[in-house]
């Protein structure tokens, strides 16, 4: 469901004029991970390369993709023990491990044999898994069956199989934003498959960068018009929801976000979650927790923190698709 979250054509506009400015920007897009990517950033020269982005982003493939059979997180998942880690697969663990920990089992990468039964793994499916499944592959469901010993990751069962495609997008846009870095680079905006983190401002006119949400029309499964336009200058701002990655089944909507703790797609009252945090690993992880957790769990949960906001586009009780926000939230948006 992602690309909820996009640039506004305004943040590609140059300077115009018959004298060049010192400083332009450049801008890098390709695809990856099974959607698209920009990088744009603003220097006196080309500095980053689409090659070394490209590279960056197959190297983290090459550790968390569950669609490349050669992965290291692929080899975990037919591994009856334990795997050794790399720096990547390491980072989004324990992170995954720490999230898994703040939201009470909300958020759980070893729910993979729960998505796959459900149809939104890397295998096709010939049904649809009935209470008796799900029950048998919830055995194999808890982040408690995992230990991170070094760079050793270790399963408790060899049913235990993680997908870490809730988190590994938002880590992606952090590793590209880190290698700008290294380049002395201060201002620019990373988005890959609508997860965004941006640095630093629009040059020359030093404006904050802008970035629209989308808003679902009357049926919540349909994309429509643009509901928000907020800006910022640091951080990052993921979306999670159930727009896209979808499919109907009896008359009902089967979601991608499934709830760890039943079993079954998530039915809260929530449409769409935007976060904004510090790094977009930390933003993607909780826009998915949140999708589960519910409205009123989760204001609860962002208002207690200082480094997070998010926003909320849901249906009431009324059935009347509404939104809202946390506190800090309203700080960034600018236009409706």
């Amino acid at each position: 469901m992602r690309n909820l979250l996009f640039f506004l054509p305004l943040f590609l506009c140059g300077a115009v004029g018959h004298h060049a400015e010192p400083v332009r920007a450049y801008r890098i897009t390709g695809q990856a991970q099974g959607t698209t990517y920009q990088v744009t950033y603003y220097a006196t020269d080309s500095i980053v390369t689409k090659g070394q982005v490209d590279n960056l982003l197959a190297g983290i493939d090459s550790s968390l993709s569950i669609y490349k059979p050669y992965s290291i997180i692929s080899r975990f998942n037919q591994a009856a023990t334990s795997i050794d880690m790399d720096d990547h697969m390491t980072r989004v663990v324990n992170k995954a491990i720490e999230t898994y920990r703040q939201t009470e089992g909300i958020f759980d990468i070893t729910v993979q044999p729960l998505v796959q039964a459900w149809g939104f793994g890397p295998k096709k499916i010939d049904q649809l898994p009935d209470s008796v499944t799900i029950r048998e592959l919830k055995q194999c469901v808890d982040t408690r069956f995992l230990s991170v010993q070094d760079h050793r990751l270790v399963k408790a069962k060899p049913c235990v199989k993680i997908d870490v495609n809730g988190i590994a997008q938002g880590y992606s846009v952090d590793v590209v934003a880190a290698f700008l870095d290294n380049k002395q680079l201060k201002n620019y905006i990373v988005e890959i498959g609508g997860e965004i983190r941006v640095k630093g401002r629009r040059q020359p006119s030093n404006e904050k960068m802008k970035i629209g949400i989308e808003a679902p029309g009357e049926d919540e499964f349909q994309l429509s018009l643009l509901q928000k336009i907020i800006s910022l200058d640091s951080g990052a701002i993921t979306t999670s929801g159930s727009y896209r990655k979808f499919y109907e089944s009896a008359g009902k909507k089967i979601s991608h976000i499934i709830d760890p703790r039943t079993g079954y797609s998530s039915q809260g009252e929530l449409i769409s979650v935007t976060v904004y945090a510090a790094d977009a690993m930390t933003a993607d992880a909780f826009d998915n927790a949140f999708m589960v957790m519910g409205l009123k769990q989760s204001i609860a949960f962002i208002e207690a923190k200082k480094d997070m906001a998010a926003y909320f586009i849901y249906r009431n009780k009324q059935g009347k698709i509404v939104d809202s926000a946390t506190s800090r939230f309203y700080h960034f948006i600018t236009e409706h």
